[in-house]
């Protein structure tokens, strides 16, 4: 099955050097919003073709919206540069922006020649009244999003240093066919695609480093097996199928290894598989029940769920050495911990009043923050591979659903449709 079609990206300018990167600074969301000007893509060839500039000025809002990081000019004060083609700082008017108070500016261009779309885009600096980077992309006519969702990464990188998480994919569990499969989808939700097709149950996917496989859990054998999916071909490889419980496994982001639940001694522990299924290391040996591995960024250590003291609790253990530390004090149920790619936190989902909701805390214990408030319970947190979002599932309106917010708790937006249940998402890296 042909998940995505894929586009060329050529990159056209890089014209910001590293001297002038302090102009503009963006650190996080709500500390300094800068006035963006986003205006509507104008054919540059052709007659025009309202549909795709339109695809692209609603998926860079959203995108950059998200983000935090923009107070969005009104289109409505737009003056008569807005309606002409400028894709260099000597056909743009600067003047006219600066009267608006932006201080950047996005203008583009789109030609489309039978099924082969070209759109370039460009960010200008108008402040200092320079173009900051531009990007020419090639590709199919049904490849807009993409493309805009790519010029989004490249305007977070230019001013933050870190690319965005975009132009990438979300995983999760949906009933939508009857049964809990795996699907794939935009970051925004867009283009769902499904996966599997067990009839049965599966759970918990988590993609590998390079996010050419998932890996899953499914009952399709009747047992909870751990499964290796390759997401272009579609080839499925059982990689733990022992008596018991073989579940929530977790790639290890450096090596070739793969933290996993299982229960074949008849306690629930925590192991360290190859990618050929063979047991490398039993990382817990406790009377209690250990689950739900989260690796963290340099596969150093593990957060994972515990009730060795009596409650659920959030503990972190040494891959090297086994030495085990308690992270969450409060509460009573705290599970499914999720360590940042930057390192610095863990989210979890705690239950309290009989609902659950999301937290983050820093690896040493301390800050711990509430995410999530109000109906409904809210589940699973994932991180961005740029930690700057989390998703995770709610079913605050009925059926569980997939949401997104920013890793401070702002800005959540739901990504699937009403009606279905859909949980257990998981962000891919660089696609």
């Amino acid at each position: 099955m042909r998940v995505i079609r894929w586009f060329l990206l050529f990159v056209l300018f890089l014209p910001w050097s590293a001297s002038a990167a302090t102009e503009i600074e963006i650190s996080a969301p709500g500390e300094q919003r800068i006035p963006l000007a986003l205006t509507q893509f104008l054919p540059k060839d052709g007659a025009a073709v309202d549909e795709i500039a339109t695809e692209i000025n609603e998926v860079l809002t959203a995108d950059l919206d998200l983000a935090g990081l923009f107070r969005f000019a009104d289109p409505a004060s737009f003056l008569s540069d807005a309606e002409r083609i400028g894709l260099y700082s000597t056909q743009v008017d600067f003047a006219q922006w600066r009267l608006l108070g932006a201080d950047l500016l996005i203008k583009g261009t789109y030609s489309l020649q039978g099924d082969q779309l070209v759109v370039e885009a460009r960010l200008f600096d108008v402040v200092n009244r320079r173009l900051k980077s531009g990007r020419r992309y090639l590709g199919g006519s049904d490849d807009v999003r993409r493309m805009a969702h790519s010029f989004a990464d490249q305007i977070l990188k230019d001013l933050t240093g870190e690319i965005g998480p975009f132009n990438q994919r979300i995983a999760y569990i949906s009933k939508k066919s009857g049964n809990k499969e795996l699907w794939l989808m935009d970051v925004d939700g867009h283009a769902p695609v499904r996966l599997t097709d067990h009839r049965s149950i599966v759970l918990n996917p988590d993609f590998s480093p390079l996010g050419k496989e998932l890996l899953i859990t499914s009952y399709v054998a009747h047992n909870p097996d751990l499964y290796r999916k390759e997401i272009y071909t579609g080839q499925e490889a059982k990689m733990s199928s022992r008596q018991g419980l073989n579940v929530a496994g977790r790639f290890a982001p450096i090596g070739r290894e793969v933290a996993v639940t299982l229960t074949k001694d008849g306690n629930p522990e925590i192991y360290l598989l190859g990618y050929n299924g063979a047991i490398h290391k039993r990382l817990t040996n406790n009377w209690a029940i250990d689950i739900d591995p989260s690796w963290s960024p340099d596969s150093g250590h593990l957060a994972f769920v515990s009730n060795r003291l009596g409650n659920p609790h959030v503990f972190t253990v040494n891959v090297y050495t086994g030495e085990t530390r308690r992270l969450t004090t409060n509460g009573k149920y705290n599970v499914t911990p999720a360590w940042s790619p930057k390192g610095d936190r863990i989210a979890f989902a705690r239950q309290s009043g009989g609902r659950f909701a999301i937290y983050s805390i820093k690896v040493d214990g301390s800050d711990e923050r509430r995410l999530t408030f109000g109906s409904g319970n809210q589940e699973h947190p994932r991180w961005s591979p740029d930690g700057r979002f989390l998703i995770y599932s709610s079913d605050g309106d009925g059926k569980k659903a997939i949401y997104v917010m920013r890793s401070d708790g702002t800005g959540a937006r739901r990504l699937t449709a009403a009606g279905v249940d859909n949980s257990h998402p998981a962000w891919s890296g660089r696609w």
